[in-house]
């Protein structure tokens, strides 16, 4: 076996040890030992050596550190004889860094700080400065904090940026309302959650006589607004997306814009891109119009409202009963919609969600996240708008910013089929491909075993991530060859960039087009980027404010499912999607083996199975690892 020289970044872990993620994406993750770190840490770029290792798993070691992924982090001080330390919260960052005296900036023990990394020693800690006290340690805002000093989420817009902001949002006049499509007076009205503040896609239906569907996806038209290059756009564009934590929302855009100008509020003048769909009774665009046009939202609607009145709530329908026909036609298209997804082979996995909320005590509530008809209802059609956005464009050969969510791997479908035939689950795989059809017929056919909920979490695991692309790779999970985000400027910055070159094309100015070329490759992987990041500090936020709820239910019982299946223990969710962990001294008996491949932990005596149903008692909580601790039942 020949060595290989590969260059990629390392991925920590608490244990001391770490992986290389090479920086071709075709290549397997490597194995590497703490004594062949070299000093490298986690997030740091680097050149290494494939090395021979033992069994199945491939090994390198590091030659060099090209770059270093982080040079400040967040975590708690404590003081030392020689100075004072820094232990990361980020756990896969394993060492601990040295703090000289004097630069502790006068930091207690137990207090949550942020630490720039200055030096490097050979065979020491790094060694760094504390340049942020944030408050005690456990105390929620300091916390708060840290999680967003972690993922590197603003706070605050730069002033220039609000000036901007301020210069551009004024009222709709006439001028602005030249060239585009006039449909202020046909009813249309936005369906939101109930504490939603910005509104920026509304909807309208009527019914043709030869029974199609006339569907109107109407968007902000929040380019009208932030120009390509300006302040405002080049911090859209390092934002990337809106971040949603429980109690607060770091937006894309400044208020200003979001919950202003670009919020399609009720009863006022607000300019839109509206796609304009003509939809046969089976569910297929035969005709659409994608135009700037402007709207004067009839009713700002709830989901809740709307699945009152769906059901016949007398007060609410009387009240929108110029609305009412509408949303029953809303209600009828969208099953047709359904049944076409489902038909095609589209994968709705029933993957548990929370739903958070704090209310003005400050009590923490943490219930199963509702998915109703209303929900559905806007789903499918912003799906069906994104869908016929992308293949319009992609017929036309423009720059664009695709919606991408690639095939499984190989080696996940083996281990996926593996684990199925394991369970003793009948499949019919064809031989060297896969097709969404294939996993939707898999949960079909196993929808009303025991099985069911544990196939959704391994089947969403031996999955690939969505992100954004300039080429249209299709959408797996969807089973659309076309597919693209145009519903939601306000908040995704690849969405705004769509926009943008919609209007271009459509103003005539296709030269301009040339220009965003390399814009769409740049935003796709700044956007997939940032999203990523959002995602890991929403998901980090959250699972905080669990702790903190599950805190008040130590000592009680629930019944739960287990998670995840780690050499170390299991973990175990309850219905509203807290979770925590079974260590695995508490499992009565001992030497238990974890098969990472089978999801199972058993001694021969004992076996517990991902998606196995449990009952738990809640023993404490980790605040340090922000984790809930579980005992078996």
């Amino acid at each position: 076996m020949k060595r290989e020289i590969i260059q990629g970044k390392i991925q920590g872990n608490e244990r001391g040890y770490g992986f290389l993620l090479p920086t071709d994406t075709t290549k397997n993750d490597y194995f590497i030992l703490h004594s062949d770190l070299k000093g490298a840490m986690h997030g740091d770029i680097v050149l290494a050596e494939t090395t021979f290792g033992t069994g199945e798993r491939t090994t390198a070691r590091v030659l060099k550190v090209i770059e270093r992924g982080i040079t400040e982090l967040v975590g708690t001080y404590f003081t030392s004889r020689s100075g004072g330390r820094v232990v990361p919260d980020e756990r896969k960052y394993f060492c601990d860094i040295f703090i000289p005296f004097g630069k502790g900036l006068r930091a207690k023990s137990g207090d949550k700080v942020v630490c720039k990394i200055l030096y490097y020693p050979k065979k020491q800690p790094p060694e760094g400065i504390v340049s942020k006290v944030l408050g005690r340690q456990f105390n929620k805002d300091a916390e708060l904090s840290s999680i967003r000093y972690t993922y590197k989420i603003p706070e605050k817009f730069p002033f220039p940026v609000l000036e901007e902001a301020k210069s551009v949002a004024k009222p709709v006049t006439e001028k602005d309302i030249e060239g585009r499509k006039d449909l202020r007076d046909i009813t249309t009205f936005t369906i939101d959650g109930e504490d939603a503040r910005d509104f920026d896609d509304a909807v309208s239906i009527k019914k043709l006589p030869n029974g199609n569907y006339h569907l109107g996806v109407h968007i902000a038209d929040v380019s009208h607004y932030v120009k390509l290059g300006g302040k405002i756009d080049k911090e859209a564009f390092n934002r990337g997306t809106s971040v949603y934590f429980p109690e607060s929302v770091t937006p894309m855009l400044p208020e200003a814009l979001c919950n202003d100008v670009c919020s399609l509020r009720e009863g006022v003048d607000r300019l839109t891109l509206s796609c304009i769909m003509t939809v046969d009774k089976q569910g297929n665009v035969v005709d659409r119009e994608i135009v700037p046009s402007v709207i004067k939202s009839s009713a700002r609607l709830t989901y809740n409202g709307v699945g009152k009145m769906l059901d016949g709530d007398e007060v609410l329908c009387q009240k929108y009963s110029f609305l009412l026909p509408d949303l029953l036609l809303m209600d009828e298209l969208s099953n047709i919609l359904i049944e076409k997804r489902a038909k095609k082979g589209s994968i709705d996995l029933d993957v548990k969600e929370s739903a958070i909320t704090v209310d003005k005590k400050g009590k923490i509530n943490v219930t199963a996240a509702t998915r109703d008809k209303p929900h559905r209802i806007i789903e499918e059609f912003m799906i069906l708008a994104n869908v016929t956005v992308a293949e319009y464009v992609y017929f036309l050969e423009l720059p664009f910013i695709y919606r991408i969510h690639e095939k499984p791997t190989e080696e996940r479908l083996e281990n996926f089929y593996a684990f199925l035939k394991g369970l003793g689950v009948n499949f019919r795989r064809k031989k060297d491909q896969v097709f969404p059809k294939d996993f939707q017929s898999i949960l079909s056919s196993t929808e009303t075993t025991p099985f069911y909920t544990l196939i959704n979490r391994v089947m969403l695991r031996s999955m690939q991530k969505a992100k954004y692309s300039p080429d249209c790779l299709g959408h797996f999970g969807l089973s659309e060859e076309h597919y693209c985000h145009f519903t939601s400027p306000i908040r995704r910055y690849p969405d705004l960039m769509i926009h943008r070159i919609l209007k271009s094309f459509l103003s005539g100015g296709i030269e301009v087009l040339n220009e965003y070329e390399n814009l769409v490759q740049s935003a796709s992987v700044q956007s997939s980027e940032t999203e990523r990041n959002a995602t890991e500090a929403e998901r980090s936020v959250d699972d905080y404010y669990k702790i903190l709820y599950i805190s008040n239910y130590v000592g009680e019982e629930f019944d739960a499912v287990i998670s995840g299946v780690m050499p170390f223990g299991l973990f175990a969710e309850l219905d509203n999607g807290v979770e925590g962990l079974i260590k695995i001294e508490t499992l009565s008996g001992k030497r238990y083996v974890c098969d990472k491949e089978k999801y199972i932990l058993s001694n021969g005596k004992n076996t517990f199975r991902l998606g196995q149903k449990v009952k738990i008692k809640v023993l404490g909580v980790n605040y340090g690892d922000r984790r809930a601790e579980f005992g078996l039942i």
